[in-house]
C-alpha cells in the first residue's frame, strides 16, 4: 500500500495549474501585478492633478454667497475674500453683516437679504446686476438654510413644513432664476447646498424633503446649463456643528412644543417613551456634530475657484462612510437599520 507521502507525490502532476500557483515566487506574483499598479497610481495622479487646477485671474471674478451670518457662509466669504475675490455676500441680519466686514478687506460687500421675500430677493439681484456690470456674475452660493422642527411627521402642521421648504428649497429657486442670466454671461458656477440628509431621510420635518428638492432641483439645472458653459455642483455636508446644529435648546423647544400640542388620543398612541427616546435621539445627533466646519467651506471654495469642479462633494466622514452608503442600499436593509434606533410608539 502507497504511503500517505507517496500518494500526494503520485498525484501531484494531475494538479499542476495548482502546483504552479503555490509554488509561484514572491517576486512573480508581484511582476504579475506591477502593471495594474502602475495603471491605478497613474489613475490617481491624474485625478489629483487634474482637481488641483486652480482658474487664473481670480481677482477679476464676483461670487454671490447667501447666508453669510455665520457657518458655512461665513466661512467661505472669508476665503474667498483672502483669495483677493470679488465676494458679495447675503446676510439675514445688520450685525451678521457689520461683523463679517471688520474681519474681511474692503473688496468684499454686504447686502440685506431674505431668501424667503420675493421683494427682497428681486432687490438683493438688481444690486448684483449693477455691482458686477458687463463683467457677470462668475459664482453663485445658495448656502442659507434653516432646520426646524425635528420631530415625528404626524406631530407637525403643514406650516411647519413651509417654514423650512420656503428657506431651503422655493428660496434657493427664487435666488438662483433671479441671478441665472449674470452666471450664464460669465459661463460661471452655480454651488447649492444640500446635505446627507438630501441622500438618506433620517428625520421627520420638512428639512429632509426640502434638501431632496435641492437634489433634484440642481440636477436638472446642471444638465439645462452644460450647454451654457455654467457648471453646477452640489454640496452633501454630513452632521457639522453651526448655529443651526448647535441650538439643541432650540430643537428640543420646538420637539416639547409640538408634543405637548398634540391630541390626547395621539400622544397615548406614541407614549411619552416614545417622547423622551426621540429627545435623546436629537441630542445624540447634534452631539456627534463634526466642528471642522471648513471642510464644507473647503469643498465650496473648490467648486467656485477649480478648472474642473466636481459635481458632487460629500464632506464629512459621516456622510462617506454612513449616509451614503446607507443611501445604495435595497430600501429593506436600508429601513431595518434605521428602525432598530428608532424610538418605538407604546402601541408596540
Amino acid at each position: 500500500m502507497l504511503s500517505l507521502f507517496e500518494h500526494y507525490t503520485w498525484a501531484t502532476p494531475l494538479c499542476t495549474p495548482c502546483l504552479d500557483f503555490y509554488t509561484l515566487k514572491e517576486s512573480e506574483f508581484f511582476i504579475m501585478w506591477l502593471p495594474v499598479l502602475v495603471v491605478l497610481a497613474l489613475i490617481l495622479l491624474y485625478r489629483w492633478y487634474r482637481q488641483s487646477q486652480i482658474l487664473e485671474n481670480l481677482s477679476d471674478k464676483y461670487v454671490f454667497i447667501t447666508g453669510c451670518d455665520s457657518g458655512f457662509g461665513n466661512l467661505l466669504a472669508k476665503q474667498l475674500d483672502r483669495r483677493g475675490m470679488k465676494v458679495l455676500a447675503a446676510c439675514l441680519t445688520e450685525k451678521g453683516a457689520e461683523n463679517l466686514k471688520k474681519e474681511t478687506s474692503s473688496r468684499l460687500q454686504t447686502v440685506m437679504l431674505d431668501v424667503t421675500d420675493s421683494k427682497s430677493v428681486s432687490s438683493a439681484a438688481n444690486w448684483v446686476s449693477i455691482t458686477v456690470g458687463n463683467a457677470g456674475l462668475w459664482g453663485v452660493v445658495n448656502n442659507a438654510g434653516f432646520s426646524f422642527a425635528l420631530a415625528p411627521n404626524e406631530w407637525q402642521k403643514v406650516e411647519d413644513f413651509s417654514k423650512v421648504l420656503n428657506v431651503n428649497l422655493l428660496g434657493m429657486i427664487n435666488v438662483t432664476l433671479h441671478l441665472l442670466q449674470l452666471v450664464r454671461k460669465a459661463r460661471g458656477r452655480i454651488v447649492n447646498v444640500s446635505s446627507a440628509a438630501g441622500r438618506l431621510s433620517i428625520i421627520g420635518g420638512g428639512y429632509c424633503p426640502s434638501k431632496y428638492g435641492v437634489e433634484a432641483f440642481t440636477d436638472s439645472l446642471r444638465r439645462e446649463m452644460r450647454d451654457f458653459g455654467v457648471k453646477v455642483s452640489i454640496v452633501e455636508p454630513g452632521g457639522f456643528l453651526t448655529m443651526m446644529t448647535n441650538s439643541i435648546d432650540g430643537h428640543g423647544n420646538n420637539l416639547r412644543r409640538l408634543w405637548e400640542n398634540l391630541s390626547t388620543e395621539v400622544k397615548d398612541s406614541y407614549g411619552q417613551r416614545y417622547y423622551d427616546q426621540y429627545m435623546k435621539l436629537l441630542q445624540s445627533l447634534i452631539a456627534t456634530a463634526s466642528p471642522r466646519v471648513h471642510m464644507v467651506s473647503d469643498c465650496m471654495e473648490h467648486a467656485v475657484t477649480a478648472v474642473y469642479p466636481w459635481t458632487r462633494y460629500s464632506p464629512g466622514w459621516d456622510c462617506k462612510l454612513y449616509y451614503l452608503p446607507m443611501s445604495y442600499l435595497p430600501t429593506v436593509i436600508s429601513d431595518y437599520v434605521l428602525c432598530r434606533s428608532a424610538p418605538k410608539p407604546a402601541c408596540m
